[in-house]
This record gives C-alpha cells, sequence and structure tokens, in this order.
C-alpha cells in the first residue's frame, strides 16, 4: 500500500511516502510548502499521484492554522485521487518517534499539548511530568521541565519532530478524508469581530 503521510500542527511540518512499511522519501519544512514537499516526494519515489492507496494526516494538537492547511490538502487531493485517509494524533506520531517519551507540543499561550494517562491533554509547562520529553514544546520550555526532573533531547534531535513516517505505521483504518476530525483541545485564538 503506497501511502502519502504528512503534518502540519508544529513549526516544521513533516511529509514521507511510504510503501508497505518501507520510506521511500522524507521531507521537513513549512505547512506552507506541504504540496511542494508531496510533489517531491511523488518524483523522488518515482510515484505518480494516481498510483496513492492511502493518506495518513497528522490532525493535532497544535497550531489551529496549520491542522487546518493539512487537513484542507488532505481533502483536496482525496477528492481529486479518489483516495481514503486515516487521521494520526500528531502526540502519537511523535511517541511513536520516541519510545518511552512524552510527547510535549507548544500550545503557544505559556501552555504544553501532551499526555495525561494516555489521553491529549493541555497543561502549563510545569505540570508536566515525564523523564524524557520531546517535541516543540519541550525544546521551548526545556528549563521548566528539566527542572522538574525531565531530560529533554538536544534541539536538533530528531525526536523532537512528528516524523511522518509514523503515521503511516499509525494508521488504524481508512476513511472518506472528509470525516477525519482535528484535535484542537482548545478553542482557537482567533475571536470572532463584532460590526
Amino acid at each position: 500500500m503506497l501511502t502519502l503521510a504528512f503534518d502540519t500542527a508544529t513549526s516544521v511540518a513533516t511529509s514521507a511516502l511510504v510503501d508497505d512499511g518501507e520510506v521511500l522519501g522524507e521531507r521537513a519544512s513549512r505547512a506552507q510548502t506541504l504540496l511542494e514537499d508531496v510533489d517531491a516526494l511523488l518524483r523522488q519515489g518515482g510515484a505518480h499521484p494516481r498510483d496513492l492507496d492511502a493518506l495518513a494526516i497528522g490532525v493535532g494538537p497544535g497550531s489551529f492554522t496549520g491542522v487546518r492547511i493539512g487537513l484542507a490538502a488532505a481533502r483536496g487531493l482525496a477528492l481529486s485521487l479518489d483516495v481514503r485517509g486515516a487521521g494520526v494524533s500528531t502526540l502519537a506520531a511523535l511517541a511513536a518517534g520516541a519510545p518511552g517519551a512524552l510527547p510535549v507540543i507548544d500550545a503557544r499561550r505559556s501552555e504544553v499539548f501532551t499526555l495525561v494517562g494516555g489521553e491529549p491533554a493541555v497543561l502549563a509547562p510545569a505540570d508536566v511530568r515525564g523523564e524524557l520529553c520531546v517535541g516543540d514544546g519541550a525544546v521551548r520550555y526545556r528549563d521548566v521541565l528539566e527542572s522538574n526532573g525531565a531530560v529533554v533531547p538536544p534541539d536538533d534531535d530528531e525526536r523532537h519532530l512528528p516524523r511522518a513516517r509514523f503515521h503511516a505505521q499509525l494508521i488504524d483504518e481508512l476513511r472518506d478524508v472528509d470525516e477525519i476530525e482535528p484535535l484542537y483541545l482548545r478553542a482557537p485564538d482567533a475571536k470572532e469581530q463584532l460590526p
């Protein structure tokens, strides 16, 4: 099964082309260049868009705008290529790339997204408890997490990225991409303006 996987929920967007578990190509860039990355991955893998069997899409939590970019791209690709997909938690992908580590994503507003008892949660960095913490939230709040006894790998450690190759491994079931819902955990920062 040829799967295109991508996640745009954090400040670094990741994408991968995976064929039956074999990674044919992988990229890390920004959400704004996702479709360019998709094109480059297909060329690198010697594949045509019509060869795709499935999409694995990072659904967050993370940046509201980033998550929306990823879902919009997935819906456009699914409609034009008639493929199905699966939503994958960005926290689950981070955890899969760093077994035994606690995923920590920067949620802005002096908060982080993480797992508590295996469930996604929003916490103040001082409330995070983990022995090894990975993700952009772990990098941003390194001092706080380390003062709580956690180990945070160096900033350039690839375990801080929700690598799209793990999204392809975490597919539970394929469905219409229009049915895939984002995982926000809280209301967006934008507020409706009254006339």
